[in-house]
């Protein structure tokens, strides 16, 4: 007996239980949760689902019985159809067939052509090439006109669809959960933090999440949660993840912020209302605001960023001389309840803003922020101060092979040409070039920053120069 084919087309949301349910994880993928009702015969039957993820990953489908009277559902093949109907696959499926094409001439006239279709053009799958149509007793390199079609094959697909091959042990309207991973979704965290006018030592915090829909598919009333880490994924050496910003929309929550809590070795958020994510949508909704944070600001001098230690004896004289005069400037906030804060923030694109004397917000650069656990600090590089800088030299170097030992004096000198502020600037300096390491002489107090880092912290008035030297012993 051949098999009945049943068709089931995409059903409104209403005549589904229940909306879509997503979670979104940061690289680029999501997994997707959607109630159908399938239309079931006992035996074996073909059933279509269609309106999928374009990007869906068919090995990863799952699907589980939501009614109370089990039909016995079991999937002896599926078939994953994400080549919907098009002019193209049309005009392939009609190779060695006659199609009339119009040709639309410059007076605005129609003519119409009969031609054999010798090679449609298209290759299933992706890809083109020439076509090759048969018409008046020629044989042509590209379509005479406009093909016209004289209806559709009811079959025909017109969404991305699972086919399946599915055995029911009896007849009936058969709720399930169709469960999948598709890659084109993704969300990031961005931050706003506003600092006030000059002298002030307390921020505004502002956080949104931003979704991406570049799956081909639409989702609509869907509940939408959010994984935050970094979540092993095995990728296919063909998939290109893929940026999407065609259309914003902003969904201000005034009242209701995502619920936050720990997921396994991660941490989950989800957004408290149903929303729209259609195909090409960049969406936003707020997730995070905070007013009364204390921060600290202060300058760092480190001009030997990317000096490293060395494994073996460095014994080379020019090694970390370096011309850098940029002194940095960063922030620091701790991440604390008694903050205003205490959350845990996920990975994401931080932006600065200083509070004008006019009131006004304005630019003042962006950072990268990674995951942050709650309690810890955060720290922010805003870029170099215009009127701070630095200078290093190296004033002595001597080698004693015999003693294993050598000497290195170093100078920094520190200029503020601000003409009010008096700051302090805080000197980073690596002990590169032995293990064993210690500080002879010293002009200004030190603090050990890590086993091979010392920090000093001097102070430079307003419109005046600094300086300190110290002298470093190594021995191996």
């Amino acid at each position: 007996m051949k098999p009945l084919i049943f068709l089931l087309a995409v059903l409104p949301l209403s005549a589904l239980a229940a909306g879509p349910q997503i979670t979104i994880y940061n690289d680029g993928f999501a997994t997707v949760k959607e109630e159908r009702v399938l239309e079931l015969t006992e035996g074996v039957a073909e059933v279509r689902v269609t309106d999928m993820s374009r990007r869906l990953e068919p090995d990863s489908v799952m699907v589980r019985e939501l009614g109370e009277e089990p039909f016995g559902l079991q999937i002896l093949e599926q078939s994953f159809i994400n080549d919907p109907l098009t002019q193209g696959l049309l005009l392939h499926q009609l190779e060695g067939q006659t199609v009339r094409f119009e040709e639309k001439r410059r007076d605005g006239t129609i003519k119409e052509h009969l031609g054999k279709v010798i090679r449609s053009g298209y290759i299933p799958g992706g890809g083109s090439e020439q076509p090759i149509i048969e018409t008046d007793g020629a044989v042509r390199f590209s379509l005479p006109g406009e093909p016209v079609f004289e209806g559709l094959d009811p079959a025909a697909f017109l969404k991305p669809s699972l086919v399946w091959r599915l055995a029911s042990q009896r007849v009936g309207v058969c709720p399930v959960e169709v469960a999948y991973v598709t890659e084109g979704m993704s969300w990031e965290a961005t931050y706003n933090l506003v600092m006030p006018v000059e002298g002030g030592d307390t921020f505004d915090v502002s956080g949104w999440i931003s979704l991406r829909n570049d799956t081909g598919k639409d989702f609509a009333d869907t509940e939408v949660k959010l994984i935050a880490g970094d979540v092993q994924k095995v990728r296919s050496r063909h998939e290109r993840p893929e940026g999407l910003m065609l259309r914003a929309r902003i969904a201000s929550i005034p009242d209701a912020m995502p619920e936050e809590r720990s997921f396994d070795e991660f941490h989950l958020y989800t957004l408290p209302r149903p929303v729209q994510v259609r195909n090409g949508e960049l969406k936003q909704v707020e997730f995070l605001r905070a007013s009364g944070v204390r921060g600290t600001r202060y300058y760092v001098y480190n001009p030997l960023v990317g000096f490293g230690f060395a494994r073996r004896t460095n014994t080379d004289s020019d090694y970390g001389q370096t011309a850098s005069k940029k002194v940095g400037v960063r922030i620091e906030i701790d991440n604390r309840e008694d903050n205003q804060l205490g959350v845990p923030l996920p990975k994401g694109r931080m932006r600065l803003y200083r509070t004008d004397l006019d009131d006004r917000r304005e630019f003042i650069g962006e950072n990268d922020l990674d995951h942050l656990p709650k309690n810890e600090k955060l720290k922010l590089e805003m870029g170099s101060a215009f009127d701070l800088v630095g200078e290093r030299k190296q004033k002595a170097f001597n080698v004693d092979s015999t003693a294993k030992r050598m000497t290195e004096t170093i100078e920094i000198k520190l200029r503020n040409r601000k003409e009010k502020e008096d700051v302090e600037i805080r000197v980073i300096e690596p002990l590169y070039r032995a293990t064993n390491w210690k500080i002879s002489d010293a002009s200004a107090e030190w603090t050990p920053y890590d086993s091979h880092t010392i920090e000093f912290r001097v102070p430079v008035p307003a419109d005046s120069e600094a300086a300190l030297t110290y002298q470093v012993t190594y021995s191996w």
